[in-house]
């Protein structure tokens, strides 16, 4: 099989000898780290160093990433939103590139910004492209709707206390 696959070098070929294409890889990833379920499981997709471009109209960053500092950072998620639902809205690749939309559904349970917990439900939208290199994500370009999250967390202060108890 494997000399079948070098020969032809078919993309099909190759995910039947066992490796995944960068959609597959994201995927999972998605579903498996940043969904909070496994936060430690970030080396199976992560390069020892990922390039993450955080894409913010007043401040854009580039931050280089571990393994173990993402699944830090999701666990930061899981303080602030408490366990949280994750859903995949849009997943499209071409060739090594692969671009998601993701609604994360939570609670206001730890602090956000330095705002005070409201435990008001808060909903995150995400837009993020991947690139993906020899089976693992290598770098990254990241945008969320900030300013979504600014106005739902000064409506719930504005609210008051009950604010969470939709």
């Amino acid at each position: 099989m494997v000399a079948a696959c070098a020969a032809t070098a078919s993309a099909a070929c190759a995910r039947t000898a066992g490796s995944k294409t960068p959609k597959q890889i994201v995927r999972s990833f998605l579903e498996n780290v940043r969904s909070g379920r496994n936060p430690d499981a970030a080396a199976l997709y992560f390069a020892p160093f990922v390039r993450a471009h955080q894409v913010q109209s007043e401040d854009e960053q580039t931050l280089i990433r571990t393994p173990a500092d993402y699944a830090a950072h999701v666990r930061e998620f899981l303080t602030t939103f408490g366990t949280f639902s994750f859903s995949i809205e849009n997943l499209l690749a071409e060739k090594n590139l692969v671009h998601v939309r993701w609604r994360q559904v939570g609670r206001h349970i730890g602090s956000l910004n330095g705002e005070k917990p409201t435990g008001a439900k808060l909903v995150e939208l995400t837009s993020t492209v991947y690139r993906v290199e020899e089976g693992k994500i290598v770098e990254y370009w990241l945008q969320t709707d900030r300013k979504g999250m600014e106005i739902q967390i000064a409506h719930a202060t504005a609210a008051g206390p009950c604010s969470g108890t939709e």
